[in-house]
């Protein structure tokens, strides 16, 4: 498994821009070969500091990815950032535990 996660700080008078352009194009993200998940984030501390988390199933498959033109007009929209985004790609090579969980109150059985 392949985990990118894309940093960046955007122009609080671009805020608005950017984010409706990340939420554009995130469902084609989704859909990408081999992306197994995509999420948008902003931080709790700071609006302006937002995150792209990607999970891949294969190397070749991100780099495929990073080469589309998807990607390029993701890149494009990064012109409305404060500074340069961080791009960090971690390989994992296990996963150990990954459950889905809700939380739900307990059910009481007759018995």
């Amino acid at each position: 498994m392949i985990l990118v996660i894309i940093r960046m700080k955007v122009l609080p008078e671009k805020h608005v821009e950017l984010c409706q352009t990340i939420v554009s194009l995130i469902g084609s993200l989704r859909t990408g070969k081999g992306c197994v998940r995509c999420d948008f984030c902003k931080s709790m501390e700071d609006e302006n500091e937002l995150c792209i988390l990607e999970e891949w199933d294969t190397l070749e498959n991100l780099n495929s990815h990073l080469k589309s033109e998807l990607f390029r007009v993701l890149r494009g929209a990064m012109n409305l950032l404060q500074e340069p985004y961080e791009l960090l790609v971690h390989t994992v090579s296990e996963v150990k535990n990954r459950t889905k969980t809700r939380s739900q109150p307990e059910v009481k059985r007759p018995g």
